[in-house]
Parts: structure tokens; sequence; C-alpha cells
């Protein structure tokens, strides 16, 4: 089997390395800063620090502060535009992994005609390749979830169509990635946990995709060692540095299983979720489904070994069979509050769930080519009705 090591991104990484950015070599003079829509990234502090860097390094900025936590179609046009017209050569990602998805959606589209869609494989995309090579992209990842400041995938929704898909290329690496654990202990213990079990996922699901590879498999146990060892403090007390450090490097080290391995199935079935209901945050969505799914998995054997594997590292060290790694995440779901998360909460319903199944597998079907198993439309169903309450 070949597999390729490819990770062209320069990443700083630990407390207060924020504060070493303006020694690093920024790839332009004006950049277009973009972050969320919410208040925190001013209100802690964050954008300050920022743009005090940027000073520093001689470098102008506009900033685009729209983005969603489910990032949109429309922003990412919007901000391509407020690039161009105001002559930004490079973009900065400075928040969350939505933040950050969007800074890259925004920089393909600086720089190429038409929509993100135009270029969208997937759904009702079309599947065109870029012409011009984006926008550098610095990232400034401000929680630990998505990874996406190691990989060069980037998620939107096109709410018209309830559409929910992935894309990316070589060329949507960050040239630079700022991973400062500070900026992240402000994060609330809810989202915390939610941004710990997207990791957490990321990490598991690379473990069991069909193209895992010896360095996707160092950075997936590592990072679920991680997460077991920290998430739970890191909910329950926000301001242990320590532990916001070991998620951090879990986030980034699933974030590197992104780019050498991948989602499986898991991860449509969740875009479907919030897709059609974007209010639902992802890592919840996930944490929804996972019981069901993972039991799925541990009950066809396609995996045992592997199942035991990240039993192990997520702290169950006298695991034997596949179905003790499903143990151990309630386990951890119950220390972090959030095992009775409901999808009708959320405005799901369950006359809805068939048209999630069919969601799914019309606009990410990538990731069910990728399973261990072969799992079906009705094997979704169930997944999903056994997680509905």
């Amino acid at each position: 089997m070949i597999s390729t090591h490819y990770l062209p991104t320069k990443i700083i990484f630990g407390s207060h390395s924020l504060s070493h950015l303006a020694e690093q070599k920024l790839p332009g003079k004006k950049a277009l800063v973009v972050i969320s829509s919410g208040k925190s990234t001013r209100s802690h502090g964050y954008l300050a620090q920022l743009e005090e860097q940027l000073n520093k390094a001689q470098v102008s900025w506009e900033v685009f502060d729209r983005i969603l936590p489910n990032p949109v179609l429309r922003h990412v046009t919007e901000g391509s535009e407020l690039a161009r017209t105001s002559g930004c050569d490079f973009v900065i990602g400075l928040g969350g992994g939505s933040v950050i998805d969007s800074a890259k959606g925004i920089a393909m589209m600086a720089t190429n005609e038409g929509t993100l869609w135009d270029y969208i494989s997937g759904g009702s995309g079309k599947g065109k390749s870029l012409e011009n090579k984006p926008l550098p992209v610095v990232a400034i990842t401000t929680t630990a979830g998505t990874g996406t400041e190691a990989d060069p995938w980037l998620v939107i929704t096109k709410e018209e169509t309830n559409e929910k898909i992935g894309t990316g290329n070589d060329d949507t690496f960050p040239v630079l990635s700022i991973v400062d654990p500070t900026l992240m202990l402000t994060v609330p213990p809810q989202l915390t946990a939610y941004q710990g079990f997207d990791a957490l996922f990321h990490s598991t699901e690379g473990y069991l995709n069909k193209i895992a590879n010896t360095f996707s498999d160092i950075h997936s146990l590592e990072a679920i060692r991680l997460i077991g060892r920290s998430l739970e403090t890191a909910v329950k007390d926000g301001k242990n540095l320590k532990a916001r450090e070991d998620m951090a490097m879990a986030n980034t080290l699933a974030g590197m299983v992104e780019t050498f391995s991948g989602c499986i199935s898991e991860h449509s079935l969740e875009h479907a979720m919030s897709a059609f209901h974007p209010e639902l945050p992802h890592g919840a969505g996930l944490i929804m489904i996972s019981v069901a799914y993972f039991t799925h998995i541990a009950n066809t054997h396609v995996a045992d070994q592997r199942m035991v594997d990240m039993a192990k590292a997520l702290g169950k060290t006298d695991a034997q069979e596949a179905m003790d790694f499903v143990h151990a995440l309630k386990d951890l779901q119950k220390a972090c509050g959030v095992d009775q998360l409901k999808m009708s909460d959320y405005g799901i319903t369950e006359s809805e769930l068939p048209s999630m199944v069919q969601n799914a597998r019309e606009n990410m079907a990538g990731l069910f080519q990728v399973d261990p198993m072969t799992l079906s439309d009705e094997d979704c169903l169930a997944i999903y009705k056994a997680s509905f309450r």
C-alpha cells in the first residue's frame, strides 16, 4: 500500500505563541481578517492581540466579522468580494473551525470567478477545477475541535438547498498556523465538550478509515489518548492550562489525521443533521449519533482490534472487545455532561430522518466509500432512530 505524507503548513504551537506572529514571514502586506459574528473574539482581546502583531509586522488589514457557527456560502461570497475590493493579498482566520473554514473558502473565491459551489463536488456543485490559486491563508485557532489548522479541508453550507459539503485541495492548506492554548481558556464548558468530541471523532474515524496508514494511526491514537486524559478536566476547569494544552495538541493531531487519512460516514450523517438545522453545533450532533454509530461498527466485527486499540487509548486499559470502546465513549460523555443531548431540542423530528439519510448520501457520499463496513440506507436510518429522542 502506498501512502502520502504531505503537510505544507508551518505550525507554531504553544501558550502565548500568538505574541510571536510578527516574527514569522507573513505571506502578504494586507490581510483580510476573518472572525465570527459573535462578540468573544473582540471582548476577550484576541483581535486586539492580532492587530498588535500585524502592526509590528507592518501589515494592514480589513476585518470581516459575519461568520456563523455553521458557516454559509453567502458569507464566503461576501468575504471574497471584500478581499478583492480592499486589495487584500492574504487571509487570516482568527477563530474556530467555522471561521478558518470560511477563510479558506474566501481565499479560494478571492482569486476565482463564480461562487464556491461552482467548485464543489457533490450535491448541486458543478465540480469545476480552480483556475487560479487561492490567496494564502494564516490560521489562528481559538478552539480545540476541527483541526482545520492542520488540513486542507473546509465545510460550507448552501442554505437554499440544505447542502453541507466539504472541499479542499493542496492549495487550501494554511501556509502558517498558530495554535495558542491561552486563546482557548475562555471557551465555555459545553462548547469545550462539543469541540473536544469533534476532535475525538476525527481521530477515531481516521483510525477506522480504510485508507488509514502508519502516519495517521500514530496521530490518531495519541490524539485519543490526550482527549481521554484531559477533556473532562478542560470541561470542568476551563482555566486549567495543562488540560487546554493537551486538548489543543489533540485537536491539531486530529487535523493531521484528517490530512493523512480522513473521516468516515459518521460525519456524513451529522452534516445532514446540521444542514437542515444550522443551530445544531456540529460536535453536539456527532455526540448524539456516536453511541449508535460505533455500536453498529462493533456489532459488524469489521474492526475489532482497532476498536480495542481506541478503547485503551481513551483510558479503558483492560479493553478486550470492540464494545469496550463504546463503553469508554459513554463514560466520557457522561463525565463531560453531554450524554443526554436530544435531537428534538434542536427541532429535529423523527419524520425528517429518512430525508437526512438521503441528504448524507447525496452530499457526502465519498465518506461512505472509506467506511470499514458497508453502510446501507437502512443501517443509516436505524442509527438515526436509535439516537433519536
